[in-house]
């Protein structure tokens, strides 16, 4: 669920002077991807008008992607990964025009990699409703303004819409696996409930069947904060001087403390100072707050405050037992090989969640029993434990392979 780029999910540490300068001055409007920006390795696919789930329609929409490796002629070796809340299409590469940092799971996607690019062909979408590439908020409407306020409410459902889309236009029948970890989770779980004919092998990463009251309710404090700044205007602010960057990375800050786990903050921070001032009533901070703030700041630069409560919103809807008799109901449908995995120290999405998928999944690797890495680092681990995870994947990739 964090922002996916390595500089974010690495281990916690003190933030020092020169981190704290590159982000000196005013920050944008917004941190969203625009049509003059350098395009990267984007590239874009059509959907047309999607319909809503809940009515309506999105009139037009897009989806920006990535791909590395070939599709073979049989088109059977195509593979999905999908991104967490507000990360983005680039999981592989170099930081470049366009890409402002390197892959976010380098260490998982590449030549010689578990998901081994010499051998599948990746498809990584940028998340309907996000901000980098595809359509979301920040992009101008049919009326040659951002759609700002206007932009439809959308759920995982949605969004998985979207992605089939992709698919279609892409050629791709049938993936071979569709991998997804926090937010991308839920829409794997969702490709392989809806379209289970449509994907060989899941893997569904520190993700629950569904939120529960307690998640969120920790993210309407993050959509709370991001509403309350001044400068947010009802979320038409984009020709304004000012975007509610305030409120963006108080946001960001909140969400944070449910991405790391308590041991890794209180290991790493402790009560130290963030400097030779003391927090005791001298104006100092403590070094937590610093790193806090940090990535807050550093946030609002790469992301846009309606993308936030538009792909927040979609979180909370999932539930992959709405309508359908229940979670355990839907699971029971699934066909696909399943990998599901949990993080140890998780509390944002704990392993009760992914122990309920494992019992009602009917074709896993590893039984009615997540596979749990133990890792101090919370629901991040699931990005920052690549050689880990990546093992576990291998497992299902060449597990799915041999049963062809």
């Amino acid at each position: 669920m964090d922002w996916q780029t390595p500089a974010d999910f690495e281990t916690a540490s003190l933030i020092t002077e020169a981190q704290a300068r590159a982000l000196a001055g005013k920050p944008p409007v917004t941190g969203a991807w625009h049509e003059s920006d350098h395009l990267g390795n984007r590239r874009f696919v059509p959907v047309g008008s999607l319909e809503l789930e809940r009515g309506g329609s999105l009139p037009f929409a897009r989806l920006a992607y990535e791909t590395w490796g070939t599709l073979s002629p049989a088109r059977d070796n195509a593979v999905l990964v999908l991104h967490a809340l507000t990360g983005d299409s680039h999981v592989f590469g170099s930081a470049s025009a366009g890409h402002v940092t390197s892959g976010w799971w380098n260490g998982v996607v590449g030549p010689g990699k578990p998901i081994d690019t010499d051998r599948w062909f990746v498809v990584a979408p940028n998340l309907l409703g996000g901000c980098q590439g595809s359509t979301g908020p920040a992009s101008l409407a049919p009326d040659g303004t951002e759609w700002g306020s206007r932009f439809p409410y959308l759920t995982i459902r949605d969004q998985v819409a979207a992605q089939v889309a992709l698919a279609d236009a892409l050629g791709i029948e049938r993936w071979g696996a569709v991998v997804g970890g926090s937010m991308g989770g839920m829409h794997a779980l969702e490709w392989a409930i809806t379209h289970p004919e449509r994907v060989e092998r899941l893997a569904v990463l520190a993700v629950p069947p569904a939120l529960t009251a307690d998640q969120i309710a920790a993210n309407s404090l993050q959509l709370e904060a991001v509403r309350m700044d001044q400068n947010f205007r009802g979320g038409d602010y984009y020709d304004g001087d000012e975007g509610p960057a305030t409120g963006l990375a108080l946001a960001r800050r909140l969400a944070m403390l449910n991405y790391r786990s308590s041991s890794e903050l209180n290991d790493r921070f402790a009560r130290s100072w963030q400097s030779g001032i003391s927090p005791l009533g001298d104006g100092g901070r403590f070094a937590v707050e610093s790193y806090l703030d940090f990535h807050g700041n550093r946030f609002v630069r790469r992301f846009d405050a309606n993308s936030y409560i538009t792909l927040v919103d979609a979180m909370n809807s999932h539930d992959v037992g709405r309508g359908r008799g229940g979670a355990a109901s839907a699971l029971s449908g699934i066909t696909a090989l399943t990998l599901v995995l949990g993080i140890s120290s998780d509390r944002l999405f704990p392993l009760a969640g992914q122990e309920a998928i494992a019992r009602a999944v009917p074709n896993t690797l590893d039984g009615e029993h997540p596979v749990v890495i133990d890792s101090p680092f919370g629901h991040d681990g699931f990005l920052i434990e690549e050689d880990a995870v990546g093992r576990h994947l291998l497992r299902l990739l060449d597990a799915a392979a041999a049963r062809r």
